[in-house]
């Protein structure tokens, strides 16, 4: 089998791999961990709260964990060198995403939370991608949030959009190795939960009945799809949208 010549991924199709997960206390990180691991990949995990990021550690059996803010550019500089020669993947599922209408918006916020995403996937790029194994991946958690305008969605659009074009770019840059992002809508996941508070239950049901798939998006449906970012290695530059179809119903409809 040549070089070019695609596998077909198996159950431990990660085997002998290194996966590391920043943000991978919780949610989509957590499951992304879980199933890499289940794959046969030794993964490393990242988050900032100490003992959930202890504990995720244990449920995955992760090789390693450290707990610090992906977005602090000299600790992560720091956590990288600590890591071993060579790497395969870095999924990045850290942040949160910041809904505020321009009436609430300072000037000053916005800029650092429109500028944070795209610092860290020039970061990653910069430090993370040469040290990685041929072919290997970052992929970065994104949002559809730039695809439907709306009150209150001006800073996630514009982070959105910004950090497209740059994997675009960056794709061509950090050659061999890959760069993608997955585009989910609403997922449930521990920080929906807190974000929505006690109408989860509420957006739950009125997903179930709008949304094409009548179900709602979970955090193992993203980090499936996470992991076969991460073994076909003919997609890079690209944006996958995993939203249940949720940008085909008309916004009056939900």
């Amino acid at each position: 089998m040549s070089a070019d010549t695609p596998s077909t991924p198996t159950a431990g199709s990660l085997h002998e791999q290194t996966v590391v997960v920043i943000g991978g206390s919780s949610g989509i990180g957590l499951e992304v961990a879980r199933l890499a691991r289940g794959r046969g990949a030794t993964v490393i995990i990242t988050g900032r709260d100490q003992g959930r990021l202890s504990q995720a550690a244990h449920d995955v059996d992760a090789k390693s964990s450290t707990a610090f803010d992906a977005y602090d550019h000299d600790a992560l500089r720091a956590f990288l060198d600590g890591l071993p020669d060579a790497i395969d993947h870095v999924f990045v599922a850290a942040g949160s995403p910041s809904y505020a209408r321009l009436s609430d918006i300072d000037p000053a916020t916005a800029a650092e939370a429109f500028g944070r995403p795209l610092a860290l996937m020039v970061a990653l790029s910069q430090l993370a991608a040469p040290r990685m194994q041929t072919r290997g991946t970052l992929i970065f958690m994104s949002g559809t949030g730039a695809r439907r305008p709306a009150p209150g969605m001006t800073m996630i659009g514009a982070a959105i959009a910004a950090t497209t074009a740059a994997a675009a770019n960056l794709a061509l840059e950090i050659a061999p190795a890959r760069i993608n992002l997955i585009a989910a809508g609403f997922v449930d996941t521990p920080l929906s939960a807190r974000l929505l508070g006690d109408k989860i239950e509420e957006r739950r049901d009125e997903l179930r009945r709008t949304l094409p798939v009548r179900r709602v998006t979970q955090a193992t449906d993203v980090a499936s799809l996470a992991l076969h970012l991460m073994e076909n290695t003919a997609i890079t530059g690209s944006v996958f949208d995993i939203d249940g179809g949720q940008q085909l119903v008309p916004p009056s409809s939900y």
